[in-house]
């Protein structure tokens, strides 16, 4: 079996876009294509439909996904045996603009000859994304299980930075004016997170925060995504969602949105980096030194009973 026709299937797999994976992997759209159908030809099944936005797994795609990963692994860990540090140094973030990849971007920007891999797991489960370290599949991931003990015991987890929050409102909302806002200011009001998915790190975040501070945060209805929350905002003089400060949003001007600090505590998301304990990538230990170098968030801060000073 071709292992780079299996490296291409995995990456547009990840990507959902054929030539998302072809611009990664230095290739034109045409051989990922080419490669691609090689290997639904090998296999004897279809591993893609093609939809508007791109490409999405079929039955057989994701029955053979977690197997075609381990032949990636296996190849890169083959190549690192003989090469150590050879290979981009590959992380796993939340999203391509979430405030783990802003910092990483920043990081790179001030050491741009950093062979860097940045990459987003479509899994929810954190003890996911920690098989995915322990496999190899990634270096390390921005993922966190709230429960340590449940890790696997060659991987382990390291608190990476804590990410404050932000009220995003329209300009018609109430609070659209505040220079900062307390948490009791955030009761009663419509918080609507769609997309928090059950047992996932940030289910058990938004749990808390709503135990502690008497908050009212609505995950009904399908995630259509960021535009289509945003567009909502804009229009609603009810309707607020929380950021973190340093997530990457975009939104026409007319919109007007507000971007509120919350202060006295600061709501914080933590975020972990996990990874192997044996042997881990020789570039993730400037990352590490770079995370810790932030600067602490102004107190008093409130986190998650997982992630406060014992």
């Amino acid at each position: 079996m071709d292992s780079e026709a299996v490296r291409s299937f995995v990456r547009a797999a990840d990507l959902g876009q054929v030539q998302h994976a072809a611009d990664e992997l230095g290739v034109t759209q045409q051989a990922v294509s080419k490669r691609i159908a090689s290997l639904e030809r090998e296999l004897k099944v279809r591993l893609f439909t093609r939809t508007a936005r791109g490409v999405e797994l079929t039955l057989d795609g994701q029955a053979f996904l977690p197997h075609a990963r381990s032949i990636v692994a296996g190849v890169d860990r083959a190549v690192t045996a003989v090469r150590p540090g050879s290979r981009a140094l590959r992380i796993d973030v939340l999203g391509l603009r979430s405030a783990q990849a802003v910092l990483l971007h920043e990081y790179w920007r001030s050491h741009p000859g950093t062979d860097l891999d940045v990459v987003t797991l479509k899994v929810d489960d954190p003890h996911m994304a920690a098989a995915a370290v322990q496999a190899g599949d990634v270096d390390a991931s921005f993922r966190t299980v709230t429960d340590p003990a449940t890790l696997p015991r060659d991987v382990h987890m390291i608190h990476a930075f804590d990410s404050p929050l932000e009220l995003l409102v329209g300009p018609g909302h109430p609070l659209a004016s505040a220079r900062t806002l307390t948490p009791d200011r955030l009761r009663n009001l419509r918080i609507w997170v769609p997309g928090i998915v059950p047992r996932s790190e940030w289910a058990e975040f938004y749990d808390e925060l709503v135990t502690d501070f008497d908050l009212r945060v609505d995950a009904t209805g399908p995630n259509f995504g960021n535009e289509v929350l945003l567009d909502t905002l804009a229009e609603s003089a009810e309707v607020a969602t929380l950021v973190a400060a340093r997530d990457r949003y975009i939104w026409p001007a007319n919109y007007d949105l507000r971007r509120i600090p919350i202060v006295k505590p600061t709501l914080a998301y933590p975020l972990s980096l996990m990874l192997p304990k044996a042997n881990p990538h020789p570039g993730l230990r400037a990352i590490i030194e770079y995370f810790a170098g932030l600067p602490a968030l102004p107190g008093p801060v409130w986190l998650p009973s997982w992630a406060r000073p014992r």
